[in-house]
């Protein structure tokens, strides 16, 4: 066969699997399967058009299902990460462009992460308009994995800015807010702020356009915080890290936080931002209001953050800055480390950010009718394979 010919034959075939595997239904089974909720044993998991359409006891199946099974491992609902900032030496904020957010889905789907909110620190209102341009670029070619975009900042607390870049931090007009909004409309799904430099006005806006408002950079008084709460805002970012704390005289946000059944938190597991300790505490108070985000970034030199890798963890101008985390090694160090239940760190590191979302019908659990999108994980609880 002419060598022409061959390729056209070998493309004809690639283009037939792929069409079969998109048209038949695909079967998975594994040791167990975490259905969000429980576990079962020997169960399938049958997919059809990218939907869960089944799940049932392998005893069940005809003879002319085929499952795959994936021996001594587990399948679990893929995780979802809020707070990632960039991957492979591209810093959103620094190459804001379709190319930057595919290294990012990349990255986090290989960490075990389906589907990410990519993060924008404190920054220039030029450079929040070309992150929000890149979103729409990258849906425009049907690029999946990027729920929206987080912007952390600039309407923080000077005081609790950490890394962030002091001159650029402010309290936000009323106008201000209008137009990154308006700009942003679909796009900016969180919004992080400190609720003591924003009026009230300011977070019933944001609210208003279906936007979840965090609290976090922040140095509100536990009244102040309770009352922007009333307000709107319903989350709160890296819980403990860049936020007054709690103390028996003035309880502070993170009092506040955790004394709010309203408010959900995100929290940082890597051992560098909040001890191991802390995070078992602020779970035995908070149950399924807290999750897990990776906080992550990636080597720059470029921009208003220069993110310098200090061992597993990442410094800017010699601050901590960001984590090298991905989501299963977010979910090894609660099990290993914080001593929370794996059924519970499967949660936070899946359902809890997706009930945050209100994306909890389509993700976060494996059942009919859920997206899916599966994590297949061994006994290590290392990533084996997304499904």
């Amino acid at each position: 066969m002419p060598t022409s010919a061959l390729a056209l034959f070998f493309i004809l075939r690639v283009s037939l699997v792929s069409n079969f595997k998109l048209n038949t239904p695909q079967i998975y089974t594994a040791e167990r399967i975490f259905t969000g909720e429980n576990w079962l044993k020997q169960h399938a998991v049958i997919v059809d058009q990218e939907k869960i359409t089944d799940v049932v006891p392998v005893s069940g199946l005809s003879s002319s299902q085929r499952a795959e099974q994936f021996d001594n491992c587990i399948i679990v609902p893929a995780f979802i990460d809020l707070q990632i900032y960039g991957a492979n030496g591209k810093l959103l904020a620094v190459h804001p462009g379709k190319e930057a957010l595919h290294d990012l889905v990349s990255y986090c789907q290989k960490g075990g992460a389906a589907c990410c909110l990519p993060a924008v620190a404190t920054n220039t209102p030029e450079v929040f308009y070309q992150c929000i341009d890149a979103v729409r670029a990258y849906w425009s070619e049907n690029g999946t994995g990027v729920l929206g975009l987080h912007l952390e900042g600039p309407w923080i607390s000077v005081l609790k800015r950490g890394a962030h870049v002091e001159s650029l931090i402010h309290s936000p007009s009323l106008n201000e807010v209008k137009e990154l909004l308006d700009y942003g409309k679909g796009v900016i799904k969180m919004i992080t702020l400190a609720p003591e430099v924003c009026e009230k006005e300011i977070i019933e806006l944001i609210v208003s356009q279906g936007i979840i408002v965090s609290a976090g950079h922040s140095n509100a008084t536990y009244m102040e915080a309770k009352q922007q709460f009333a307000n709107g805002i319903t989350a709160a970012t890296h819980l403990f890290n860049a936020m007054s704390s709690l103390n028996h005289r003035e309880p502070g946000l993170v009092g506040a936080i955790m004394d709010d059944k309203k408010i959900m938190a995100s929290i940082i597991p890597d051992g560098h931002h909040v001890d191991y300790a802390a995070i078992r505490i602020a779970k035995e108070v908070m149950k399924g209001r807290l999750f897990a985000i990776t906080d992550a970034v990636t080597l720059t030199d470029n921009g208003y953050y220069h993110h310098q890798p200090a061992g597993d963890k990442y410094e800017a101008a010699g601050i901590l800055s960001g984590s090298s985390l991905t989501m299963t090694r977010a979910l090894k160090n609660l099990v290993e480390c914080a001593g929370i239940s794996l059924e519970e760190s499967l949660r936070m590191c899946s359902l809890y950010p997706a009930q945050l979302m209100k994306i909890d019908t389509e993700w976060g659990r494996i059942g009919t009718g859920y997206i899916s999108r599966m994590l297949v994980l061994n006994d290590a609880l290392e990533p084996v394979e997304m499904l």
